[in-house]
């Protein structure tokens, strides 16, 4: 067994093949990040068995540490060994395509139908938004009051930083993924550094540009590569910085932002996505189609630059104690800061009045206790608020 197991990690993939798994888990993937790796460990190592299970912790721990979103950058750090870079863009395609087709055509929707500010279906996607997960469910208090006392990108880098530094300290104990083999990444090393220098170079860069060369096109593309260069954990910890950075500038109400929000936990695949329906339906061009295009490439972009720097070294970095417990200490704030982010800006701009509570219970009851799909529950959520809002008036 473990002879086959060795040859079929060995032995390469296509692209094409890795697009067409990719695609079909694009499909399926219902239920947010921590839902996703299981998907991946039931595809990739159980039944195709790429990797091992040691081999698949090594790849979720570094992308739990690296910020971006931790599903999909496990998907391209699989594109990347089974394929080469062909292989992580034809990951990320398959992964990412089907949600945000779906969201944009939502977004054109949104557009389609003009003012919503009063729709009670609407308000009901809102308070869909609310339910949390299975990770955010638990608490991490200090990274949480950390992240809601500070402002929204300041605050989750330290809390951020804290969980490493005490995780360093305080959080010493067994290997995390060292039993593996070294991993088979089918990238040259020399690629590593100036995948870095070039992350730092857009993250620093991109604001200089804009000053100098105004567009709204440049503001779009540098606020999303921001969003994603700074966010940890994914997914719904990205939601405060998106909202900071197309709310107050009047691209998008903070109704529609958070419609939206709501919608994208009824399509499967990465939350990230979301970002194709907010540039669809910016209020400045380039929006629609384009919008849509700039703001998806942008958010993704610096997980291929940190995995192409990150992969290369893993193999060296994973091995060494003060890693091992820097990773613990920022799993925890991790989940912290998907706390402080199910309060603000959600649950805030959501719950209003006992019943809009009510419905949140009940969704959050359906999702957690009863396994209700999470596109049935926002379904079932904008119906139920529509018919109360019609009954009560």
């Amino acid at each position: 067994m473990s002879d086959i197991l060795a040859e079929t990690k060995a032995r390469p993939t296509s692209p094409v093949e890795v697009f067409r798994i990719f695609l079909r888990l694009g499909l399926t993937s219902f239920g947010g990040p921590v839902a996703h790796l299981g998907y991946f460990r039931a595809e990739f190592v159980a039944r195709r068995r790429w990797l091992d299970e040691a081999a698949f912790a090594d790849i979720v721990a570094l992308c739990q540490f690296l910020p971006g979103p931790a599903s999909s950058q496990v998907g391209l750090s699989i594109g990347i060994m089974r394929a080469g870079l062909p292989g992580a863009f034809a990951a990320w395609l398959g992964f990412t395509m089907p949600s945000a087709l779906a969201l944009c055509a939502f977004g054109y929707g949104v557009e389609w139908a003009g003012d919503l500010s009063h729709a009670a279906w609407l308000h009901g996607l809102k308070i869909v938004a609310v339910c949390p997960d299975r990770a955010r469910a638990t608490i991490a208090v200090g990274a949480a009051i950390v992240a809601l006392a500070l402002p929204a990108s300041f605050g989750q880098i330290a809390a951020i930083v804290a969980g490493a530094l005490v995780g360093w300290w305080f959080l010493r104990g067994a290997d995390i993924g060292s039993g593996s083999a070294a991993l088979s990444i089918r990238i040259p090393r020399a690629w590593s550094w100036p995948a870095g220098i070039l992350f730092f170079a857009l993250l620093f860069g991109l604001p200089l540009l804009k000053a100098g060369f105004p567009s709204q096109a440049m503001a779009e593309f540098d606020s999303f590569y921001r969003s994603g260069a700074l966010v940890f954990g994914g997914g719904h910890v990205v939601l405060p910085l998106l909202q900071a950075e197309v709310v107050p500038p009047g691209w998008i109400s903070n109704d529609v932002f958070l419609a939206g929000y709501g919608a994208a936990q009824a399509v499967p695949g990465p939350l990230f996505t979301f970002s194709a329906y907010l540039g669809t339906v910016m209020r400045p061009a380039p929006h629609g189609w384009l919008g849509a295009l700039i703001c998806l490439v942008a958010i993704f972009l610096p997980s291929f630059l940190l995995l192409i720097a990150a992969l290369p070294h893993w193999d060296t970095l994973r091995r060494q104690p003060a890693v091992q417990s820097v990773l613990r200490g920022v799993n925890a704030a991790v989940v912290g800061i998907l706390l402080a982010a199910l309060y603000t800006p959600v649950w805030t701009s959501a719950i209003f009045v006992p019943r809009d509570f009510a419905i949140g219970i009940v969704a959050f009851l359906m999702l957690a206790l009863w396994a209700v799909p999470p596109w049935l529950v926002v379904i079932l959520g904008a119906v139920a608020t529509a018919c109360l809002a019609t009954v009560t008036g």
